[in-house]
């Protein structure tokens, strides 16, 4: 679990956020060559990129992308090799390992198991190979590490739903379905919304859902559906939007009506779409951009030698190190009232990709079309 020991407070973090907007499937397993003209030049030399699943669509259609084209950027003689792990602990291992093989200076790994990956990130180490952690902060002797604070996350998600829950957040009953368990970002998430939640509402449901796999929230969501009634159900703590989305598929299916708020979390488009048509009552955005130019830049320094002092001014600690270089992101709490003022405003969606012609209507309600 992750310690900040410079983490703004949220009066900041709305500020720096609003610095902050203006700014797929594929096999199990996958890895290419994304980046670069090879490494001739004088500057050049191999980033890995290490990514722990496919079903979970920020992956490949923005963090890979968007890291790829950071590194280019700042190096043009640099190369960007990537794979996808297919959340399998053994997987992302063998890639870590072929990547210093095959040359890699420095990784960018974003641990399919935070513990289970310890091993593989002291080989790195000790082949001075330095790894910045992205998103879940890994054991070992991480060099860097470029997320959010996810206790915060928690937090807000807790906060905007028993704002959503109005009257019945007081004795209220909710379900809880929480992410991965072997994801250190699920033992932060759920600490900060259980520190909201906790002698307010009452958890009659909590639910682990493996591999973030949103077929999975849906059969769990089912299950708590089937054990407490599709319309007893007063509000839902959802870890992410790929959650989400299974939850409300559950509840639609068992006819629960009105849905009961739903939170979330990455602000993905089907999401977005979800707030608008009034199916999911919050996301928290996060700026991809952000977070993957940070790891860019802090990799790029460690291939070139250089210190991070200019580029992480927050630290962190795992298992292994009690000051770990670090950049936390801004952090903004997405619903109807502020789709506009948000995702619309900073670029991250546009109109035309929300407003399908299905939620023409829904569109105009709230002010995005007119």
């Amino acid at each position: 679990m992750s310690r900040t020991k410079k983490c703004p407070g949220r009066t900041a973090v709305a500020v720096a956020a609003g610095c902050a907007l203006a700014v797929l499937t594929a096999c199990g397993g996958e890895a290419g060559e994304d980046a670069g003209g090879g490494t001739s030049g004088s500057d050049g030399f191999t980033v890995g990129l290490l990514l722990p699943d496919t079903h979970t669509a920020r992956w490949a259609t923005a963090d890979k992308p968007l890291i790829v084209k950071r590194v280019k950027e700042l190096c043009p003689d640099c190369r960007v090799t990537h794979a996808y792990a297919s959340a399998d602990v053994a997987t992302q291992q063998q890639q870590i390992e072929s990547m210093i093989a095959d040359g890699a200076k420095v990784l960018i790994l974003d641990p399919v198991d935070d513990k289970a990956l310890r091993s593989s990130i002291t080989r790195a180490r000790d082949a001075h190979v330095p790894v910045v952690s992205y998103d879940r902060l890994a054991e070992g002797p991480v060099s860097a590490y470029s997320s959010y604070d996810s206790e915060e996350i928690g937090r807000i998600q807790a906060e905007e739903l028993l704002k959503a829950m109005g009257p019945k957040a007081r004795g209220g009953q909710i379900v809880m379905m929480n992410g991965d368990p072997t994801d250190p970002n699920t033992r932060d998430l759920m600490k900060g919304a259980l520190s909201v939640l906790e002698g307010k509402v009452k958890i009659a449901r909590s639910y682990y859902t493996a591999e973030w796999i949103p077929e999975n929230a849906f059969r769990n969501m089912s299950a708590a559906i089937a054990e407490l009634g599709a319309n007893r159900i007063d509000g839902v703590l959802s870890a992410n939007d790929g959650l989400a989305g299974g939850v409300v598929t559950a509840l639609k299916a068992a006819g629960s009506e009105p849905l009961p708020p739903v939170t979330g979390q990455d602000a993905d488009l089907s999401a977005v779409r979800r707030i608008v048509k009034g199916e999911q009552y919050v996301t928290v955005y996060k700026s991809f951009e952000a977070e993957a130019a940070a790891a860019a830049e802090m990799a790029v320094a460690l291939g070139r030698g250089e210190k991070l002092d200019t580029i992480a001014k927050d630290r962190v600690s795992n298992d292994t190190n009690k000051e770990i270089p670090a950049v936390l992101g801004p952090l903004v709490p997405v619903t109807r009232d502020t789709v506009k003022d948000t995702v619309v405003k900073s670029g991250h969606h546009t109109v035309s990709q929300i407003c399908t012609p299905a939620l023409e209507a829904a569109c105009r309600n709230i002010g995005l079309i007119e």
